[in-house]
């Protein structure tokens, strides 16, 4: 039976405090992956069938942090095409990464957003939620980057040397 791959969404979630510019990263813990257990991650999910983008993202950092998605970049820039019965979306995101080989048949296109609320320290997908500084993410990623979700590394690597640290 053919196969195709899963379409998600995921958010680097920014937000400065004291002049110290964090990423919210947590600890992934899905059921079905026991092997990943425990690799740090952002949060990221699948896009339902029709469902636009964005609001899968601000759903799935709902579910996955009880946190509220207020800004997403790229999102004022995307347009709507509309025609014969077709409404198309095209956006921009910060990152895409797709796996090729491996357990999951997945690509992920990765946004930068900004969030309000408080902050869940366990779902049924992660656990241990926690803020990072920029200074220790790029610590991490140096040191030990088989710490991270594989399809996350290069994103975040992206990430960082987008903010010039």
């Amino acid at each position: 039976m053919e196969r195709f791959t899963i379409p998600a969404a995921g958010g680097i979630i920014e937000k400065r405090s004291n002049g110290v510019d964090y990423i919210l990263i947590q600890d992934r813990y899905k059921d079905d992956a026991p092997m990943e257990k425990g690799l740090f991650e952002i949060p990221a999910g699948k896009i339902r069938e029709y469902e636009n983008i964005f609001d899968c993202l601000r759903r799935e950092i709902k579910e996955e942090t009880g946190l509220d998605v207020v800004e997403i970049d790229g999102e004022a820039e995307s347009t709507i095409y509309e025609f014969d019965g077709y409404k198309v979306l095209n956006y921009i995101p910060f990152s895409c990464s797709q796996n090729v080989d491996g357990y999951y048949p997945i690509m992920v296109q990765i946004f930068i957003c900004r969030v309000s609320g408080k902050l869940l320290q366990k779902t049924t997908e992660a656990k241990n939620m926690r803020w990072i500084s920029l200074n220790e993410l790029s610590l991490l990623l140096e040191d030990n980057e088989n710490y991270f979700y594989p399809m996350h590394v290069h994103t975040l690597k992206r990430y960082i040397k987008s903010k010039k640290f």
